[in-house]
């Protein structure tokens, strides 16, 4: 009887990088993978805020219902809410993105530790090490 493989989980299109137990973090292969992820994941995002402008302009058709009409408003509110969401996230995408030239990703803005390769496969647009993040939401539980 022969044994299924497990279907390899992607990551925006992307496989998950295995790393060399001697190969240096954030190595040009390494920088190669989280950029592919990065661009492919923006590009998922583009593409749904296209989907989203092109559906609203389809679908502005006036209802004579009052009812209907309301669902249709609700329904495009909650699509332009998640749009820009999606806005948001592009931008920190591109921040992460812009991390990648300097040479900067991959390692906390607090410290200056390693994120880590799973946190950042994870979270690709990750500024800080779990370390610091955990002390970070610690603190605002504090304040709120």
């Amino acid at each position: 009887m022969a044994t299924k493989k497990k279907p390899e989980l992607l990551i925006h299109g992307v496989k998950p990088y295995k790393a060399r137990k001697t190969e240096k973090y954030m190595s040009g292969p390494q920088l190669a993978h989280f950029e592919a992820i990065l661009q492919a994941w923006r590009s998922e995002l583009t593409d749904e805020t296209s989907k989203t402008v092109h559906n609203i302009q389809d679908e502005t058709a006036n209802h004579p219902d009052p009812t209907d009409r309301a669902s249709q408003e609700t329904d495009m509110a909650l699509e332009l809410r998640g749009r820009d969401r999606d806005r948001k996230l592009i931008k920190k995408i591109e921040s992460a993105i812009s991390l990648l030239s300097t040479g900067d990703f991959g390692y906390c803005e607090n410290c200056g530790e390693d994120i880590g390769l799973k946190r950042l496969e994870a979270r690709p647009t990750a500024t800080l090490c779990i370390d610091c993040k955990t002390l970070d939401e610690i603190r605002e539980k504090q304040l709120s």
